[in-house]
């Protein structure tokens, strides 16, 4: 693999010097808070787009920040004394974080960019030069190795992933390290691979500044550098997923035909997975003409694994191609030369018959059940992250469900979910409403149509009467024979329960 033009990064094994850079960013307010504050929000918000005129025009003074901000965001060379008085200058020379640029002047060789976590931390990630913002929007270089920032998808990824307390978490793809700085907060161990070596370095200097523990760095494709008895906890991954011909781009482009490398990667996760660990993915999946998508999907899903699958975009095949050409800068190029690689693109998928592209999540749990659960389903509507909690309680509502028959559910105790409310939809003036909807206002914010009982029923729950007293109080109140009531209610206590209105109160 060729890195030629790629600059040469700082050292990986110098981590005094990390630990004095990031005491000395942290002085300096070098913090997704400090940005703000300097920048405003249209000008950082600029900055997630690649967008640099805003913080140039923001940062023309010489306060400590802006010299930081010009030098490692937007790659700007800054005089020597002025960087001397902010940063251990020759320390981070001689370990590669800064080169000489002209007589007097200094230059980054990554950028840095600050990245708050979950919990209030100050993190940062490193990535190459005009390469912080990953995801389509025109990336800086077109080097083959060359390794992104924080974009969207790795956002996203990092909402969704179920944060318990773990032995053992694998970041497989791992890029510049988002995933393992998240997993390292609560995993006792990290595993980071991929590919591409640059990105293993660069993970390391992520790790390193953003003053987490180091990670189990390993080289290769997939599975690969993985042994066979080796099993994990949680296993995260924002793969290579784009479908395209060819492999031009190691950051996004699988180098497998069609949505191969994210099937494989589905179906070998389950062998690493611990009992009851999570793998949870980002990925692209065809539309193909005569199937439908959701069968597709119910094929990857590996034996003993349960399976929430939520297809959160669809793009057809015109729209799905220009976004990745975009990405790579392809339209900024020869006309001609953009028309060839669109046809390309094109060609591909007529021959795979695709129609289509489906974008979304997929997250398996391991389990011992004899008849796992898969739920594949379209979702989308707008959703509130982090999403983990909601991730890990629908698994636990699978297992209740699993487990209990109708008896047992009017038997169980529920409570209606924080933050759910009713609307009721009809003509206006008219005595009874046409239907009801409940609405949550949390997590994946779904919303579902009950009948006049249902929602009574929800209305009641709060933990403290069994559900099959609930309906006899409500058969009484409506005149209805109680055990036609309790013979057909159960299949939207059911639903509720599955759709997260409703939890065990046990």
């Amino acid at each position: 693999m060729s890195h030629t033009s790629l600059s040469p990064l700082p050292s990986s094994d110098r981590a005094d010097v990390a630990a004095r850079l990031r005491d000395a960013l942290l002085g300096a307010s070098f913090t997704a808070d400090g940005l703000l504050d300097l920048l405003g929000a249209p000008a950082y918000a600029a900055l997630a787009r690649s967008e640099t005129v805003p913080a140039l025009r923001a940062t023309r003074g010489d306060a400590p920040l802006e010299t930081l901000v010009r030098l490692f965001l937007l790659q700007q060379p800054v005089p020597h004394a002025r960087v001397a008085d902010v940063l251990p200058v020759q320390d981070c020379l001689e370990s590669g974080w800064l080169t000489r640029a002209g007589a007097d002047e200094v230059a980054a060789t990554v950028d840095i960019r600050p990245y708050g976590g979950p919990g209030g931390e100050d993190w940062f990630i490193v990535s190459d030069l005009g390469c912080a913002v990953g995801g389509a929007g025109g990336i800086g270089s077109r080097e083959e190795g060359v390794v992104l920032g924080v974009g969207g998808a790795s956002t996203t990824l990092a909402g969704i992933t179920v944060r318990t307390p773990v032995s053992s978490a694998l970041d497989l793809g791992t890029g510049s390290g988002i995933q393992a700085l998240h997993a390292a907060q609560h995993a006792t161990r990290v595993t980071a691979t991929d590919l591409n070596p640059r990105a293993l370095h660069i993970t390391a200097l992520t790790l390193a500044l953003s003053g987490a523990p180091a990670a189990d760095l390993r080289e290769g494709s997939l599975f690969e550098p993985i042994a066979d008895d080796e099993t994990y906890d949680l296993i995260v991954s924002n793969p290579p997923f784009v479908i395209s011909p060819g492999a031009r781009l190691t950051y996004r482009d699988g180098g497998m035909g069609g949505d191969d490398l994210c099937r494989t990667l589905v179906q070998q996760a389950g062998d690493r997975l611990s009992d009851g660990g999570y793998a949870q993915f980002l990925a692209n999946w065809q539309h193909v003409e005569g199937e439908e998508w959701q069968d597709r999907l119910r094929s990857w899903v590996p034996r003993g694994c349960d399976a929430w699958i939520v297809q959160r975009e669809v793009q057809d095949v015109t729209q799905y191609a220009e976004l990745w050409l975009r990405d790579a800068g392809d339209h900024r190029d020869d006309p001609a030369e953009y028309q060839a690689r669109y046809d390309a693109w094109l060609d591909e998928f007529e021959a795979r018959k695709v129609k289509a592209v489906g974008f979304g999540w997929i997250t398996l749990r391991r389990t011992a059940a004899a008849e796992p659960s898969i739920t594949v389903e379209e979702w989308p509507h707008s959703i509130e992250q982090p999403l983990g909690e909601t991730v890990r309680a629908h698994f636990d509502r699978v297992d209740y469900l699993r487990a209990s028959d109708d008896a047992a559910l009017l038997d169980g105790h529920f409570r209606l979910v924080a933050e759910v409310v009713q609307e009721q939809v009809g003509l206006p003036g008219a005595e009874d409403p046409e239907h009801v909807v409940l609405r949550q206002h949390r997590g994946m914010r779904r919303a579902t149509k009950v009948d006049t009982v249902g929602a009574g029923f929800a209305g009641v729950c709060d933990g403290t009467l069994s559900a099959g007293r609930i309906l006899d109080a409500i058969a009484q109140l409506v005149g209805e024979d109680p055990v036609l009531l309790r013979d057909r209610t159960p299949a939207q206590i059911r639903l509720l329960v599955e759709q997260g209105f409703l939890e065990p109160a046990e």
